[in-house]
């Protein structure tokens, strides 16, 4: 039996406690995915995978189903310090090939920081396998004009969750993107 997603959506959410587990759970509720068992894979949006709004996604799931997603994770507990978690993708204009989906968490980015920095990593990732090229010291600027000039991305967006610790408690943020078969 061959497993190939039809659809994927985002989301994201934040969770304090002052277990660490605890708070991951609340970042979970929070995201409206902690009533699944949910299983990480890596990097691939599969071909004619249609990104659909969390709801949507949500509608077609049960409680205790087994979901496929990629996510970002992120805890802290020390006072004022920021952390974010974010999921990057990145779409091919040929639907029949397929996509990027990339995760990456920081410490001291803002939302829009760690958010660009998801969505070129999974342009980045795309571009090799199109044959896009970049001299090493290529800005993120020049990367942006160049996959708009080649035609062969067509679309890249992010989801992304930031939040700042508090002493005491653990802050848990996740960011994901989450399969529907």
């Amino acid at each position: 039996m061959t497993l190939i997603a039809k659809e994927v959506f985002l989301t994201k959410g934040i969770g304090r406690h002052k277990e660490k587990l605890a708070s991951f759970e609340e970042a979970l509720r929070d995201a409206n995915i902690a009533s699944f068992n949910l299983v990480h894979v890596s990097s691939i949006l599969p071909p004619n995978c249609k990104l659909v709004s969390k709801q949507k996604g949500l509608e077609k799931l049960k409680p205790g189903q087994i979901l496929h997603c990629v996510m970002s994770r992120n805890s802290v507990n020390e006072n004022h310090r920021l952390i974010s978690a974010s999921i990057g993708t990145a779409i091919p204009k040929d639907r029949n090939h397929y996509g990027y989906i990339s995760e990456h968490h920081s410490f001291g980015e803002t939302d829009e920081q760690t958010g660009e920095y998801a969505e070129d990593l999974s342009a980045l990732m795309l571009s090799t396998i199109q044959g896009i090229e970049f001299a090493q010291d290529t800005t993120w600027d020049q990367k942006e004009e160049i996959w708009k000039m080649s035609g062969k991305i067509v679309k890249t967006t992010n989801i992304t969750q930031s939040a700042i610790g508090m002493s005491e408690v653990w802050t848990t943020v996740v960011a994901a993107a989450v399969f529907v078969f």
